[in-house]
């Protein structure tokens, strides 16, 4: 029966060519790749290439987390709030000795329990996604602030940088951490309970809640799972920059929702893509490294972004109006 609402709701975007948004994202991609790399002598070496995988990781953590936010119809304004006060926890356990292994395990640990809080408001009051989380999102920072009066930690162990600033052969831990997640993420979405119940909440709840399933609870671990990809962005940025910041992540939910939207995840819910979440991610950091390397300024650099996004949106709407109506 669950399967069957599941199939119901899914049939909504079948018309849809689901493969279009993410081939012009790469076709975008290739397009700019080969435009920078013509203009640029360093963009295809492995330092710069590195560079940008590096830098795309992190943001491809917390895009993960939300692209299942967003499946379900909601979102999560907190996740960078939840990076500075997570960092901050590490931090302060770190400064009083605790072993880098427990630090970072309760760290992971407070990601879930805020995450938890995020979605235990939404599913138990109902109330909106974008309000609970606005409210988490100002409390999470003003707690980071309180707790360390403004003034960064930093100074920690040789060993805990290794995870944001180490070398795994080639690359770096990031990439490695956000590989694996790339890989659960997949393996969650296509052949988990959790996976398809994450699809139907955002395409009708009403139908999974009739068949007997507790939307609750399902609606909640979503948000702990954003929750824990924060609390890996706070790993990596935290020991990358040997400081944990009360204003770490400042804003950084607009690039990450930018980029789960861009790749295709509906904002209406029902609808996921992981592989569109990384090509568009892939495309944010190659764009901002291109236009560094040609010495571009930054304000151009948040406008062709912008510009993307919009044409790229518009772009698959209009295309999933037209086959929709046929």
């Amino acid at each position: 029966m669950i399967k069957k609402y599941i199939k119901q709701d899914s049939k909504k975007s079948k018309g849809i060519d689901k493969p279009f948004t993410q081939l012009f994202l790469l076709c975008i991609l290739i397009i700019m790749v080969v435009f920078i790399s013509i203009n640029s002598p360093f963009f295809f070496t492995w330092n710069n290439i590195r560079n940008i995988l590096d830098h795309c990781s992190l943001k491809l953590i917390l895009a993960i987390g939300m692209t299942f936010v967003i499946a379900t119809g909601g979102i999560d304004l907190s996740i960078g709030s939840m990076v500075a006060i997570i960092g901050i926890v590490m931090g302060l356990l770190l400064k009083n000795n605790f072993s880098i292994e427990l630090s970072i395990g309760l760290g992971i640990l407070t990601g879930a329990i805020l995450g938890i809080i995020n979605g235990m408001i939404i599913s138990l009051f109902k109330i909106a996604p974008f309000i609970v989380t606005i409210g988490t999102m100002s409390l999470y920072r003003g707690l980071a602030l309180v707790i360390t009066e403004g003034t960064p930690i930093y100074g920690f162990p040789l060993e805990f940088t290794y995870f944001g600033k180490g070398d795994f052969g080639k690359i770096n831990p990031p990439i490695i951490l956000s590989i694996a997640l790339i890989v659960l993420s997949l393996f969650l979405l296509k052949y988990t309970k959790w996976g398809q119940y994450t699809l139907a909440l955002g395409g009708n709840e009403e139908s999974l809640r009739r068949v007997g399933v507790y939307v609750k609870f399902y609606k909640t671990t979503v948000y702990m799972f954003s929750g824990l990809t924060a609390a890996l962005a706070s790993l990596i940025m935290t020991s990358r920059l040997n400081a944990a910041e009360p204003n770490a992540g400042f804003m950084l939910e607009t690039d990450i929702i930018a980029a789960v939207i861009l790749g295709g995840t509906s904002m209406k819910g029902g609808k996921a893509s992981i592989g569109g979440t990384i090509i568009a991610c892939i495309l944010l950091s190659v764009m901002r490294n291109g236009l560094t390397i040609l010495s571009i300024s930054s304000y151009y650099q948040q406008l062709f972004i912008g510009l993307i996004i919009i044409i790229s949106v518009t772009v698959s709407e209009i295309r999933q109006r037209r086959q929709v109506q046929i």
